[in-house]
């Protein structure tokens, strides 16, 4: 999701915003360095939060190109089909890989 998301179009403002709000949330839930979670607080409201009609079809768009670009690899065309087939879970695994980079 992260790779796809390479032509989702978000103001480095919003983002750090949410960001910070989002790592407020994985701090209020405890230990911050044991991972993220899909379906946990931080990620869903950084997920919440950037999301727009305009960005969701941006990144099911970035993860068409990759779909295109992994036919031969298994692995990864299999990883791939999992997002096109849960735009949901695509999304916040996009989210997530934000959240991660401002962990990081």
């Amino acid at each position: 999701a992260s790779a796809a998301g390479h032509e989702v179009s978000v103001d480095p403002e919003e983002q750090r915003g949410a960001a910070r709000r989002a790592l407020f949330l994985l701090t209020a839930g405890g230990d911050p360095e044991r991972g993220l979670d899909l379906n946990g607080r931080a990620v869903t409201a950084l997920a919440d939060e950037l999301r727009t009609v305009d960005r969701q079809l941006a990144l099911e768009q970035g993860i068409g190109e990759l779909r295109a670009q992994a036919k031969g690899l298994p692995h990864v065309s299999e990883a791939v089909r999992g997002l096109v087939d849960a735009p949901e879970v695509a999304w916040r695994a996009y989210a997530c890989s934000l959240l991660a980079e401002e962990l990081g």
